[in-house]
């Protein structure tokens, strides 16, 4: 079993990287790789600023390429909960968001040519027990009527034909889609330098100075001024930049991938080949690869750590749960267990705009893999004194109480939710 992320070993390797020293004046600095960053960096290379990309590991290296592989459209949770949170037009914009996130996702691998298995799947939130399927019934009949008709309430006869494990219903997403997230990552560096991007890697941020409306950027390569900055790091963000640390809750997410799948084992596990997810607070999601490994993740543990020891006990946990939830896999080889950090908000809702003098796009809340390169072109739009299409922009975001990056509650907000599990 490799101890690595299944989308980094099966990419091939980015080979534009910068050589040479950090060092220069931009229109824009970018603080991260991933697809946030590479996305605006691309938008704004594409409109003839000068940019450049600062990453602090290799293109892809934090949650752009540890994630499930999901490109889910639509509100990740309850659409009927962010309308009353948000208010109903907000609630709307948003999850009309993530579904322009996907289509603006498959118009740039068009545009660019990139190969990363990119397919509209479908997406089925899968109901673990019967009041789950209630609440999941309530929140259909909201969307299918106010916002997305391409949606379906599945019953548990019609998940058969679906997932060979029984669940008690579920909703179909239509429009979510699916892609190999490591050569999608490199896809989209390579096209911000052939636009004209500079991205450097191995090259973190160290220091971050602002005078005279002229921004100083320190790294272990060198330095660079620019006129503007995105920030775009997420549970990465650096803790020079506090404001962000303060918001931002990291959180351990950890998957395992099992050996390629033979037909009769796909037909009696995945016969839909759709992305998925259940409906437990502590859930799970998976979905097979392009080469028909079962993809399985989840918050094995509430943990602000991932590293080899960290993932491999995550992993077997998750390994107890696909057993679980597929017995017929239970004798199945895992070849792949890895983890990340993924950058949750108190409410689970991402954020973007302008603060102390940066510009800024995370907070996806472990759904920021289609989000992310949607929001990264619009802030690099704003950037530009482009029409503002930000979804987000004015909606507050306090600080979590007592929180200054290193989030010391994790194993309280784990017991928590298993409770909730437990008894809901």
């Amino acid at each position: 079993m490799k101890f690595l992320s299944y989308w980094h070993d099966t990419a091939p390797a980015f080979a534009g990287a910068a050589q040479g020293p950090v060092d220069g004046h931009y229109d824009v600095a970018v603080i991260g790789g991933g697809f946030t960053g590479l996305s605006a960096a691309r938008q704004l290379a594409r409109a003839g600023a000068k940019v450049v990309v600062l990453e602090a590991e290799k293109v892809g290296w934090g949650a752009s390429g540890r994630n499930g592989g999901h490109l889910n459209n639509g509100l990740a949770h309850s659409y009927l909960a962010a309308k009353a949170e948000l208010g109903r037009e907000r609630a709307i914009a948003l999850y009309k968001a993530f579904d322009d996130s996907v289509d603006t996702i498959e118009a740039l691998i068009t545009e660019e040519g990139i190969d990363c298995n990119f397919r509209r799947a479908g997406k089925v939130k899968l109901a673990s027990k019967p009041q789950h399927f209630e609440a999941i019934a309530r929140n259909f009949e909201a969307v299918n009527a106010e916002v997305d008709p391409d949606t379906a309430l599945l019953s548990a006869e019609d998940l058969k034909q679906e997932v060979g494990s029984p669940f008690f219903g579920a909703m179909l997403s239509k429009k979510s889609a699916m892609m190999h997230m490591g050569r999608y990552v490199v896809g989209l560096a390579e096209a911000a330098t052939r636009h004209g991007a500079m991205v450097f890697e191995s090259a973190a941020v160290t220091e971050h100075r602002q005078a005279g409306g002229r921004h100083t950027l320190k790294t272990s390569r060198g330095s660079v001024t620019a006129d503007a900055v995105l920030v775009a790091t997420g549970a990465y963000t650096p803790s020079i930049f506090g404001y962000f640390r303060r918001r931002i809750i990291a959180v351990g997410s950890f998957i395992i991938a099992t050996r390629s799948l033979t037909g009769a084992e796909i037909a009696a596990t995945m016969p839909g080949s759709r992305t998925c997810v259940t409906s437990m607070n502590i859930g799970n999601y998976f979905r097979l690869s392009p080469d028909n490994r079962l993809i399985f993740g989840g918050r094995a543990r509430f943990s602000a750590t991932s590293d080899q020891r960290s993932d491999a006990k995550s992993g077997a946990i998750l390994k107890a749960s696909l057993t679980a939830i597929f017995p017929q896999l239970a004798n199945v080889e895992i070849d792949y267990c890895w983890g990340g950090l993924v950058d949750m908000t108190k409410d689970r809702f991402p954020r973007a705009g302008y603060q102390d003098g940066v510009w800024y796009a995370m907070g996806y809340s472990g759904h920021g893999a289609q989000l992310s390169t949607h929001l990264g072109m619009i802030i690099a739009d704003a950037i530009l004194d482009r029409p503002d299409r930000n979804p987000l922009k004015g909606l507050e975001w306090p600080a979590v109480p007592g929180h200054f990056g290193k989030p010391w509650f994790l194993p309280l907000v784990g017991m928590y939710y298993k409770m909730l599990d437990t008894i809901q």
